[in-house]
């Protein structure tokens, strides 16, 4: 039997070898299979890898003028194919107005590269400032092939956000999006493929673990989405291949409610930044901690505001929140709940995933909660808002800071300049001042993800672009060089120095 074994696993590994593993894909919305494809197989992924780190010399070569030029003709394509990705995402997400926002978001990605690229990595010349003698230029030299692995709760917009400045930076792109939603690849491609100097230099296919970590292993760096677990494996991977990782991984935002804000606004904030995408983006608040003068008010308000959300269910088109993209995530949600209910926690709406082949979670609001729970110590990629009074902002600073997570958070206060002074004392990378998971829609700012949110340069801001060169220091030397003479040790009692 263990001979047996052994030879089917010989035939299946070479049969992947040939074609690549079959992937099974889910319809979110109906639970059921509807949709295949193949990996690629290693020989396949490792012809297209060689094409592309081939075609970089002539890309580089471009241009920023031309290359944002082949961009403004993609986006072009992209824009004249948008009903059919939009199509394509919703089946992969169970979403439609999301779907439509990703597809608008992508095109002002490259709007918004393409108005600042120029200004980046100059090769202006200097003066150093201790030895004038020297100047020196920076060159920017941009990395050949760029690896990126991309989520599945919105799977266009997070593939294109790191594809496009390093595409503007002179790079050759491989993507691989989540296996979970591949449906608008095909799409994606098509409009890739009709601007044919960037097919030479782009190319999107989805893949299993086995095709992650083969892209690792042969690119110059890696940009990586997606879950703390994963992202550590990412980041062993390409340590062990000693190439750059740039990781943006979870995290578990607080919001801050003082006594003075507003109570329709951060009741407002609250439930949007929550339950936006159905809580299934990394920057969503995800705990809440509302001063104790406020507290009861802000709760019942909180939860007549989300007993009136209902799911698009039957209809895509109609409701507000959508369904657990990847079915799993469900089990894992109603798992943190049921330990929080275990625990004390009661729950004051919602709270019961509605299973209708795909799963459903109406936006579930939960009182009495602490940090033994998970709910308050782990990441909930789901409409959940557990909410906790403090008794003063010292306690509220110090239990938004009580975690592994520093990605986003949000503080809301009477005034912006209250909301500040608090949000200068949070752990994290982004903080939303009267609001909440600005990050998402604001993009112009660096930002650094704090403990285990992320590691490498931020994606935001001109680092965004410039973290996709080695920067290159051309030194000049404007005066008589020096001699190994001035080395001599006789120098020093002759009051010389080297």
């Amino acid at each position: 039997m263990a001979a047996q074994d052994s030879v089917m696993t010989v035939l299946k590994t070479l049969q992947n070898s040939v074609i690549g593993e079959r992937i099974e894909v889910h319809n979110p919305r109906s639970g059921r299979i509807e949709f295949a494809f193949h990996a690629p197989s290693s020989s396949e992924l490792a012809a297209r890898l060689t094409g592309l780190r081939a075609a970089q010399a002539r890309w580089r070569a471009r241009s920023i003028d031309e290359r944002i030029e082949i961009l403004r003709r993609w986006q072009h394509e992209w824009m004249i194919r948008q009903g059919e990705i939009i199509r394509a995402l919703s089946e992969d997400t169970g979403r439609f107005l999301i779907a439509t926002s990703e597809v608008t978001a992508v095109t002002g990605i490259v709007d918004r590269w393409a108005a600042l690229s120029p200004s980046l990595a100059l090769e202006e010349e200097a003066r150093s400032a201790t030895m004038p003698q020297f100047s020196y230029r920076s060159q920017f030299v941009p990395y050949e092939l760029v690896g990126i692995i991309s989520p599945w709760n919105l799977p266009a917009m997070l593939c294109f956000i790191d594809a496009i400045p390093a595409l503007l930076a002179g790079c050759a792109v491989f993507i691989k999006p989540s296996e979970v939603t591949p449906r608008f690849i095909a799409p994606a491609m098509a409009s890739i493929a009709a601007v044919p100097e960037l097919a030479e230099v782009l190319y999107l296919q989805p893949g299993g673990r086995q095709t992650g970590e083969q892209l690792v292993e042969s690119v110059d760096v890696v940009c990586f989405t997606g879950s703390v677990a994963t992202g550590r494996l990412v980041a062993a991977n390409a340590a062990s291949h000693f190439i750059p990782a740039f990781l943006e991984l979870g995290g578990n935002d607080p919001l801050i409610v003082t006594a003075s804000a507003d109570l329709e606004r951060a009741t407002d904030v609250a439930l949007r930044s929550t339950c936006l995408a159905t809580g299934q983006a990394c920057q969503s608040i995800e705990r809440v901690y509302v001063d104790r003068k406020i507290f009861e008010p802000f709760v019942a308000r909180l939860v007549e505001k989300a007993k009136v959300i209902e799911p698009n269910w039957p209809d895509i088109h109609q409701g507000t929140i959508g369904p657990f993209i990847f079915g799993k995530q469900a089990d894992v949600v109603t798992a943190q709940i049921a330990d929080a209910v275990a625990k004390g926690a009661r729950v004051l709406c919602g709270g019961q995933v509605e299973d209708h082949g795909g799963k459903w979670l109406r936006p579930t609001v939960i009182v009495d909660v602490d940090h033994r729970m998970a709910l308050m110590t782990e990441e909930t990629f789901g409409p959940v808002i557990p909410v906790m009074p403090f008794d003063s902002v010292d306690d509220a600073v110090a239990l938004a800071n009580d975690g592994v997570y520093g990605l986003s958070a949000g503080v809301i206060a009477g005034t912006l300049e209250e909301a500040e002074a608090i949000g200068r004392r949070i752990d994290a990378g982004g903080i939303s001042l009267n609001d909440g998971a600005l990050t998402a829609v604001c993009h112009e700012m660096e930002k650094h993800s704090f403990k285990l949110s992320g590691l490498g340069g931020s994606r935001m801001g001109p680092a965004g672009y410039l973290r996709f060169f080695r920067r290159k220091v051309l030194i000049r030397q404007h005066s008589q060089p020096a001699t190994l003479a001035s080395a001599a040790e006789s120098n020093l009692s002759k009051g010389k120095s080297p």
